[in-house]
């Protein structure tokens, strides 16, 4: 399903030749690939949110994966029946930037666990083959990916912790703040924060603004995947550390998930160990077991 932009057919296409190659049977939504009244979105509200609704309810659909990001899935939380997708039980998701607002909203509402991963009509999924075979490892053999340890990844602030994943995109976390589906705070947790082409005072104002609600107060560490399309990158990890530094806990950069050229899943809501000085993220749970409930 598409819940927030409109889709390329092509791209979708080649996702979709990807998801069969694994032996699956994608079935596409109704309004997925439509473009609505306004040219950034997919279908209108309430198609986009049919569509998420009737896939997590549908007991022959094992995994709802979202199409595209962009921006919309702020606009169809509240169209969602929520109280019908619990009574429909639990269901893996897959999702990340825009869907950001609905994997805070399911965390919230629904009590589970989901996939912070590659969609299915994103340029990294339809052409690189190392963001395919981690979403396929963590959908078939979660216990294969259960340590992360990317080539890119860099210590930013030393130390260990534990804790359960959360987080997303940094713009779609910080405009979330006082909405329903909105955590308070991430006390105890591995904060996840990725975004693509922000300039360092946009990566300050998002992270000034996270720290004001009271989101960073006690985290237990930060895991920072990716922040693409802004050079020289030094300028962000200056940034990152300046502001996260002064927490205390344990900063890693770079790891790889988010908006990058190769992109891994990484699940939310699982319990994990962040160690900053070895740059692993190790989950403690098979994601999937997890994503179930």
């Amino acid at each position: 399903m598409a819940p927030s932009g409109p889709v390329q057919a092509g791209r979708l296409d080649a996702g979709l030749a990807v998801l069969r190659g694994w032996g699956l049977e994608p079935v596409v939504y109704p309004h997925v690939r439509d473009v609505g009244e306004v040219p950034y979105l997919a279908a209108d509200d309430g198609g986009r949110a049919s569509d998420v609704e009737e896939a997590w309810c549908d007991a022959s659909i094992a995994a709802v994966l979202s199409a595209r990001g962009g921006f919309g899935a702020q606009r169809i939380v509240e169209l969602l029946d929520w109280e019908r997708m619990a009574r429909a039980g639990p269901k893996v998701f897959v999702g990340f930037s825009d869907a950001t607002a609905l994997h805070e909203a399911i965390a919230a509402r629904l009590g589970l666990a989901t996939l912070y991963g590659p969609m299915v009509a994103a340029e990294a999924f339809v052409t690189d083959a190392a963001t395919q075979e981690h979403l396929r490892a963590t959908l078939f053999a979660p216990e294969s990916v259960q340590a992360l340890s990317p080539r890119t990844a860099r210590t930013l602030i030393g130390g260990r912790a534990a804790g359960v994943t959360v987080g997303g995109c940094l713009t779609l976390l910080t405009t979330d703040l006082g909405t329903p589906s909105a955590r308070s705070t991430a006390a105890g947790g591995i904060l996840l924060l990725e975004d693509v082409a922000v300039d360092p005072y946009e990566l300050d104002r998002g992270l000034t603004q996270l720290a004001r609600a009271g989101v960073l107060d006690e985290v237990a560490g930060i895991a920072v995947g990716s922040f693409s399309g802004y050079e020289p990158y030094d300028d962000l990890g200056a940034v990152l550390v300046a502001r996260l530094g002064p927490l205390g806990v344990p900063v890693v950069d770079e790891l790889g998930f988010g908006h990058s050229p190769s992109s891994l899943t990484i699940p939310l809501g699982v319990p994990c160990v962040l160690d900053a000085d070895a740059r692993t993220l190790t989950f403690e749970l098979p994601a999937l077991a997890a994503a179930r409930g």
